[in-house]
């Protein structure tokens, strides 16, 4: 069917998107012609799919990269924390919500010349004007303490904590480096049972907690913890904001029953 034909591609589409997926992962030859072919749902296109060609004629000036995000379904994109920043800055982000997208993206890589980015993984960078970059170092080394002791107290549930500039209004997420499974494919393997652990160990990517340093929760955080680095309700309060971020960044909570006894601790002091 023509391209052209918006409704007729559609069908088309339907039936074959991931016949069409599975080609530009595995025919390096045709793999950029196939490209033109793919169509997402986005932040700006959230009733019509766009094509990557559509996405680039909307790219604000200052916008070097196309971003994408990879989850369970549009419902659980749409309204993601990894989302806020591109949106505040206008820039739109394309909803990958099929188990092979990811596949089929890893080995697309880039699309006319502009590099694909998954707005969850580390290395989302922005270009910052000379005011801005000054801010941030201001804002990590009065953070700094903060970050060190909540490393100290997750221990080896976080490779490193660090402030976050991809989140506007949320107080934390949780990254995965550029390389391991991002918290999508980490939820789809489990899906098929690969229990091959060496695999699985291997694979499932070292984290990063992000914090948002304009965020109340972790403001008052801050000055909790430099007032009294023993203060138990700081740790509890570091590991709430751990498992949520674990949950609005897709993943499934290590220690549900530590994670409802903080919640009860809570909502009995707040009763």
């Amino acid at each position: 069917p023509g391209i052209e034909n918006k409704e007729e591609y559609e069908t088309f589409y339907e039936q074959f998107s991931k016949n069409l997926k599975l080609g530009i992962h595995e025919d390096t030859d045709n793999r950029k012609k196939l490209g033109e072919f793919l169509r997402f749902f986005s932040t700006k296109s959230e009733d019509q799919m766009t094509s990557l060609a559509d996405y680039v004629t909307r790219m604000p000036e200052g916008q070097k990269d196309i971003y994408f995000i990879t989850g369970e379904s549009k419902k659980a994109v749409e309204k993601s924390p990894f989302i806020e920043a591109c949106r505040s800055r206008g820039y739109e982000v394309l909803y990958m919500t099929e188990p092979i997208d990811e596949y089929c993206v890893q080995q697309l890589k880039d699309y006319d010349g502009k590099k694909l980015v998954n707005v969850t993984k580390e290395g989302l960078e922005f270009d910052d004007s000379e005011e801005e970059k000054k801010r941030r170092e201001e804002e990590k080394a009065s953070f700094e303490t903060l970050c060190a002791s909540m490393k100290e107290m997750l221990g080896d549930r976080v490779e490193k904590v660090v402030l976050s500039y991809r989140i506007v209004n949320s107080p934390a997420v949780l990254v995965t480096g550029q390389y391991g499974w991002s918290a999508n494919m980490e939820r789809i393997m489990k899906g098929q049972g690969l229990r091959d652990n060496t695999m699985a160990t291997y694979m499932v990517s070292k984290k990063t907690l992000e914090i948002n340093p304009t965020h109340p929760i972790v403001r008052s955080l801050r000055d909790r913890a430099s007032a009294d680095k023993n203060d138990k309700t700081v740790r509890d309060l570091v590991f709430l904001l751990f498992d949520t971020a674990l949950i609005t960044s897709g993943f499934s909570l290590y220690e549900p029953t530590s994670y409802a006894d903080r919640i009860y601790r809570m909502i009995s002091l707040g009763l």
